[in-house]
This record gives C-alpha cells, structure tokens and sequence, in this order.
C-alpha cells in the first residue's frame, strides 16, 4: 500500500512539474532614456502585476550615510507633486489591490497586484515614483522615526534578531556587504535633505530600474502605456555608482560570542561563498538544501531527531550580486551546550566531504530544487520578479526558462567538491549566541 501511495505520489509531482515548466513566454526592450521593460502574458486570471526594480541595495551606499537605500524604499511612499502624502496606499486599496516593497544589499524592488483594468493606475503611480517623488524634511523626518521603530522591532528586541549584521560585518573588511541593510541610526539623522535628494537623484532614475509586468494584459497596449507614462523621465546625466571592492580571502577562523536576551544558546557559522549565478554556486546553494530543506534533510535528522542537542537548525546561503556567505546555524536544546552543537554540525557537514550522497536522497534533492523553483514562478508576482532579478543580475530574462537546467546539471562530486572548497574552518565565521548574564 505504501509503495503503491508513493508511486501515485511520484507520477502527480511528475504531471504537475511538466505542466508548470512550460516556457515562459516574454517580451522585452528598451526605452531610449535606459529604462528596460519586460512584458508577460498570463490571462489564466484578471490580475496583473507591475513592478520596478532598481539596482541600489545597501551596498551602494556612501560610508558615511548607510541605511538610504533602506530608508527610500520607505520614503517613496510619502507622495509626489501629483500625489498627496499618505494616498499612495489610498489609490491601490480603492482600485482592490495590494501593493508593498523591498530592500536587499543588491536591489529595492516596488510591486503592485491590480485587478488587470486597473494597468494604468500602476504604471502611473510608478512613473511618480521615478519622477516626482516628495524627497523633502516632513516625510524624511517621518520616516527616520518609522525606521527607528522598525530596527527596535526587528533587531534590537527580537531574539537572535542582530545576527545577520554581527557576521556579516565579521565577514567583510572591506566590501560593503559589511554593514547592514538598515544602515546607521547615526548616519540617518546626521544626514541632510541635500544628501537624500542627491540619492534620489543618482538612482531613481530609468537607466538604472527594470520594469517587469506579467498578467492579463494585451502586448501592445502595455508598450504603449509604458512608452506614454516613462519614455520622457530623463536618465542619469553621469554612470551610476557601483562598488568596485574586492574583498580578499578570510586569513583563518573568525570566532567571537555575542550575549543577546535569549534563552536557549545558539551557534552560527557563516562560510564565504561564490557570487550567485556562478557555475559553483549552485552546487552550494544545493548543499544548502541538503543539510537543512525539510524535516528529513540532514542537519535536522542529526541534531533534532536523532542527538536532540537542537530545537531549529538550517543552511542557507544569501544569493548575492557578489561574492557573499552560506549561514548554517542551531538553536540548542535546553541544557546542550553550545559547543556540541557547533561540533555536531560541523560533522554533518564533514560527512557531506568524504561519504557519497546516496542515490535515493540525491534524487530527493533535486525533486526539492525543481520543485522550489516551479513554486517561486507560480504566480505572476513571482514571474515579474524572476524576470527582473535575471535581467538585473546576469543580464538574460530567459535564465527563468533555463536556470533549472543548471541545477539539474549539478552532480553529486560537485557538491561535495563545493563542501570541500567553501565549508572547511579557515573559510568560516563562528559566532556563539549566549544569553545574557544575570544582572548582579
């Protein structure tokens, strides 16, 4: 009976991943202002979604002033001269849509979901945002305490919350994946409105933004409405700015404690790893599903199920524009010492090195990938954003066509050659999260 179940099982996975990764089919050009416009069709529902990626993330930022490209992710909800302050939500929750935003160290990135009549709205309320944006001292004020609020929330008092930024500026020396997507508080409000409006100025503008659309749309009436509401924002007079900086090998081990107000220890590792799209990178980004993806994936087999030395473990590296880092972590269990949970991953992660995968478990490994990557290209929100990030990062929107193949193509000796090469001691970050002590 079990066996017949996971026959059944196999053939549906099977049925439904053909009948997902059909081509997606696509059009794209460029305005004659720089601006790159990608158009998908997809009349299954009457949604569509439109949204603009810009390529500034925290990484482009000056020194002296981090925490911008944040910050404007947030700031470019205040308004334009056409549109008042706090009606930007207005105009989308009246036309029944929903609408947020995004920052990463590479990228910030707007959507909208509308009702599919509702195209235009969309377009011109981006053209807003590219052109006319209120970057002045009422909303910027507004906003640097939003901010505030939102690192007291997310970082200060959450739990383990500051543990990206601890590695990360451990990490890196030189490169500026050292400091945190939200930026300095200090930098935030030492900053003038000059300083905002020169950010608003170098980046915001159409030869430095994709704009990406997929759903029920006509192919010509969405050109035509793109060219009317962005052909005339004017580019960039001067080249965008982008970090040149190499960071250098890691000389050896970096360890170090931090006391946090936790409960429970917890250890984390971080391993310097290629840039993401590169031939080796998939073969991490594959082992990072094999130590973590699941309740039956190793690290949590090992420490949870079996040695009960963890209440969460994972793997996961962070896919950036350069090279970045794979973060493989473990809360511990009440009374475990953090050392043998350090000690217990590193095991599993060593066994990856010098026993083969087995046949069966390499098999369930790439039905994960490929299922992971039909899901994140189900909807149209997700189709616009893959079609932008490829276009943004390795300059070919197809990849969502064929970037699959690339994992497929990963063999079990390239995943163990990328465990070899990228997770040994001397490439590596440890940190030990401890509760704080007990005030005397």
């Amino acid at each position: 009976m079990r066996s017949t179940i996971l026959t059944m099982l196999g053939v549906w996975m099977v049925s439904m991943l053909n009948a997902q990764l059909n081509k997606i089919e696509f059009r794209e050009f460029t305005l004659d202002n720089g601006l790159h416009v990608i158009l998908h069709q997809d009349k299954s529902t009457p949604i569509v979604a439109v949204s603009v990626m810009y390529h500034v993330g925290s990484k482009n930022e000056n020194p002296n002033r981090t925490g911008f490209a944040h910050f404007f992710e947030h700031l470019l909800f205040e308004g334009s001269e056409n549109i008042g302050r706090g009606e930007y939500d207005k105009y989308i929750e009246k036309a029944g849509g929903t609408l947020n935003a995004n920052t990463s160290m590479d990228r910030t990135y707007y959507f909208e979901i509308l009702p599919s009549n509702q195209l235009e709205l969309g377009l011109w309320l981006e053209s807003e945002r590219m052109l006319h944006a209120k970057v002045e001292n009422v909303g910027i004020e507004t906003q640097r305490q939003v901010v505030k609020e939102e690192r007291r929330q997310r970082i200060d008092n959450q739990p383990y919350g500051s543990f990206l930024e601890q590695i990360m500026k451990r990490a890196y020396n030189v490169h500026p994946y050292k400091w945190p997507v939200i930026g300095s508080m200090d930098h935030l409000d030492a900053a003038q409105e000059s300083d905002y409006k020169n950010f608003y100025a170098d980046f915001y503008v159409p030869n430095n933004a994709i704009i990406s659309i997929a759903g029920d749309i006509d192919y010509d009436q969405a050109t035509q409405l793109v060219t009317k509401y962005f052909k005339d924002i004017p580019p960039s007079k001067k080249p965008v700015y982008r970090p040149k900086a190499v960071e250098p090998a890691l000389a050896g081990e970096i360890r170090d404690t931090v006391y946090d107000n936790i409960q429970l220890p917890a250890v984390l590792m971080a391993y310097r790893i290629p840039a993401a799209g590169t031939p080796e990178y998939y073969a991490v980004s594959m082992l990072g599903t094999l130590l973590s993806q699941g309740e039956s994936s190793r690290l949590h087999k090992a420490l949870i199920d079996d040695q009960q030395k963890a209440v969460a473990v994972g793997n996961f590296p962070l896919d950036l524009e350069d090279p970045g880092v794979a973060i493989a972590y473990g809360i511990c269990s009440m009374g475990t010492d953090v050392q043998d949970a350090e000690r217990a991953i590193t095991a599993e992660i060593e066994r990856i090195k010098t026993e083969s995968i087995p046949d069966e478990e390499f098999q369930k490994l790439r039905n994960q990938v490929e299922n992971d990557f039909v899901t994140s290209n189900s909807r149209v929100a997700g189709i616009a954003e893959s079609l932008a990030n490829y276009k943004m990062y390795y300059g070919d929107a197809n990849l969502i066509n064929t970037e699959l193949e690339r994992y497929l193509a990963v063999t079990k000796e390239d995943i163990r050659k990328a465990a070899e090469k990228y997770y040994n001691t001397n490439n590596r970050v440890v940190l030990h999260y401890l509760p704080k002590p007990a005030a005397p």
